[in-house]
């Protein structure tokens, strides 16, 4: 099971490239925790949307590239570092990611994000332009 949740963990985090958050929506359960630090966590569906709907999805859609460096698992345990390149209206950001997953039933429960406000803060000040 830990070579197909690590395979699992890597089509749904590749999902958010194609820019279609119910398609992304799709591998989460419906309780599904998420929690983008630093931000405040979220459980739901329609939280995660509200949290990355204006990043990523249809037009609004900023992730242009997602390089997935390493990935560990063991049973429902999933871990990766990324370096996802972000763009949207001229500013480009480069941001170090690392993901905690935890796969339930064959769809992710947990999701944790850790990476640096700092770094992305210039591509999210785009979004009240």
């Amino acid at each position: 099971m830990t070579i197909e949740n690590a395979a699992f963990v890597t089509r749904f985090c590749h999902s958010l490239l194609v820019a279609d958050m119910v398609q992304t929506c799709s591998y989460l359960t419906p309780d599904i925790y998420y929690h983008n630090m630093p931000w405040a966590p979220v459980t739901g569906h329609a939280a995660v949307r509200q949290v990355l709907d204006p990043l990523v999805h249809g037009a609004n859609c900023a992730l242009r590239e997602m390089a997935i460096e390493h990935t560990v698992a063991n049973g429902h345990v999933v871990m990766n570092t990324r370096l996802e390149t972000w763009e949207r209206k001229g500013v480009r950001v480069e941001l170090p990611v690392a993901g905690l997953f935890i796969v339930r039933d064959g769809l992710i429960a947990r999701w944790v994000d850790y990476w640096d406000l700092a770094t992305i803060a210039p591509l999210l000040a785009t979004l009240g332009e």
